[in-house]
């Protein structure tokens, strides 16, 4: 195969990646979106060419840039160089991955290979959740967050069931394919074997479906999308019109019998410090508003800050107090629920995004982060909380978990609130940043996949849209319109049992993990092996 076929492979790979992700995609094509990758390596690693490692880093390059630039170019809208950053970032992380696929098969066994690509990649997205540098949009799971009756196995495996499903279809398929050009017989059986895998998760997904029923309930929810513009009218407007607006929303629809009222994430723009949030003049707005509503809970998002008490080992996100060496105070973006008792909760969001809401790596580049903050930034000053907290209500039969924004992409993560006694989500964000783009359509639809490995009812309030209900079967209801200022009503039930994956978290990938050290083990020992074998010729 000549080199330029190579690149023709490489391109048509990204595409099928592209074109299968959603919403526009045709999810079906990422069962075989790394074939033609699959197929190059295996003729390079056959065939006889100069330089083939420096040919296959650059196919695989090419493919995995044309994937990330055609589903996340709109995150060039927030930031056109971090945005850059990103894209190009998360390609390089793909093909390292795939590199060393490739590297550990030559090295152990052909027959391993297989195995070796599904382990290393779902080994890749595990840890792409965990570090400094997250980002996991593109984990291959998400990719039918659209089709919610294919997944809702999900409530078992989280989104690396489906993971393993896409790549465990595409190495058979490149395996068919590459017997086919080498001219073996395909036994029709295996053809079979390949449908059925595709299939088969599906119908069984069906018959979960229809066997759990309908989802009704009796607990009354309002939202409300207040429209704010988040790169104008959000940060220059007063705060006092912004807080009315929405409350003005919120009275078309709130009643006595309404349970909770959810706004956005930093729907409160005053300068909150915890210890003294009853003195903000928004708070005491809220509090005047859900006085005639004594059964009613507020969700509301807003920026807070807590300064830390003399002699209290300060965080590493903590900040000075001007020129004071010995006095500090952490910044958060914060979800408060506010109800007609003196108390207050609290909970900090703490799945930041990187170079936006956090520095990454603080221990080593704690010292720029002035420079961000100068430059009107964020990055490394949000402070961040150890537990997933449940907000509960006065009576404590009612909680709920406020999920923060991009804190929705992680499915484990928010097991974590349901584990703390969460019955409902709670999705505060704003998706404004990214303009009418697939951006925030995406992010809307994998609050679906929280909801179906959770089995919890979403509630999600989006600042400019779209906001929503989200029932445990993953489907939306009452979605709104982008920007447009909207508030609506509806009834959920609250849910106390525990899915098979909030007990046992990402347990797939965890094991795709020790298999690739595993893999990593043995090929270091195989390096020694064949260096000794070399000297001794």
């Amino acid at each position: 195969m000549k080199i330029y076929q190579l690149y023709l492979l490489s391109i048509f790979g990204g595409l099928l990646l592209a074109f299968g992700w959603f919403p526009y995609g045709f999810a079906p094509l990422l069962f075989v979106g790394f074939v033609p990758i699959l197929i190059l390596e295996k003729v390079l690693s056959e065939g006889k060419y100069r330089h083939k490692y420096f040919i296959l880093l650059g196919c695989t390059y090419l493919s995995f840039l044309i994937w990330n630039v055609i589903t996340t170019w709109w995150v060039i809208n927030a930031s056109l160089g971090g945005g850059i950053m990103a894209i190009t970032a998360n390609t390089l992380l793909m093909t390292i991955v795939f590199l060393m696929f490739h590297k550990t098969k030559n090295r152990i066994d052909e027959k391993w290979g297989s195995l070796i690509f599904i382990c290393y990649w779902m080994a890749f997205e595990f840890f792409h959740l965990r570090w400094d540098l997250s980002w996991p949009w593109l984990t291959l799971g998400n990719g039918f967050a659209d089709h919610p009756k294919w997944i809702q196995w999900y409530e078992y495996t989280g989104v690396f069931g489906g993971s393993l499903w896409v790549l465990g279809s595409n190495v058979i398929i490149a395996k068919l394919i590459g017997n086919k050009f080498e001219g073996k017989e395909i036994n029709k059986s295996k053809i079979i074997g390949v449908i059925c895998l595709i299939v088969l998760p599906v119908m069984l997904s069906y018959t979960i479906y229809y066997w759990n029923g309908k989802y009704e309930g009796n607990t009354k929810i309002v939202v409300v999308q207040p429209n704010i513009d988040p790169y104008n009218e959000k940060f220059n407007g007063t705060f006092d019109n912004q807080l009315r607006k929405m409350l003005k929303l919120a009275a078309m629809k709130t009643d006595s019998k309404t349970d909770y009222l959810i706004f956005p994430e930093t729907a409160i723009q005053d300068n909150l410090w915890e210890g003294k949030l009853k003195e903000s003049p928004s708070i005491q707005t809220l509090k005047e508003f859900i006085k005639p509503f004594p059964k009613l809970k507020m969700i509301i998002g807003a920026n807070s800050s807590k300064a830390f008490n003399k002699g209290e080992i300060p965080t590493i996100t903590a900040r000075q107090f001007g020129d004071d060496s010995t006095s500090f105070y952490d910044d958060y973006n914060t979800g408060l629920q506010i109800d007609n008792t003196d108390s207050i909760q609290v909970y900090h969001k703490s799945k930041l995004v990187p170079g936006v809401e956090k520095m990454p790596f603080p221990f080593l580049f704690k010292y720029f982060e002035k420079y961000a903050i100068s430059l009107g930034g964020t990055a490394g000053s949000y402070g961040t909380q150890e537990e997933r907290t449940a907000l509960v209500s006065k009576d404590k039969k009612m909680r709920t978990g406020a999920v923060i924004c991009y804190e929705s992409i992680y499915g484990e993560f928010v097991t974590g609130y349901v584990i703390n006694g969460a019955q409902f989500i709670s999705i505060i964000t704003n998706d404004g940043w990214w303009g009418d783009t697939p951006g925030y359509k995406q992010h809307l639809k994998f609050g679906a996949l929280r909801a179906i490995e959770t089995r919890r009812w979403i509630a999600r309030s989006a600042n400019t849209g779209i906001s929503c209900f989200i029932n445990p079967a993953g489907e939306v209801e009452q979605a709104t319109d982008w920007w447009k200022p909207a508030v609506i009503s509806g009834q959920i039930k609250l849910m106390d049992k525990q899915t098979f994956y909030t007990r046992f978290g990402d347990y797939v990938a965890r094991a795709a993990i020790y298999l690739s050290l595993l893999f990593l083990l043995y090929s270091w020992l195989m390096r020694f092996k064949i260096i000794r074998k070399q000297k001794e010729n």
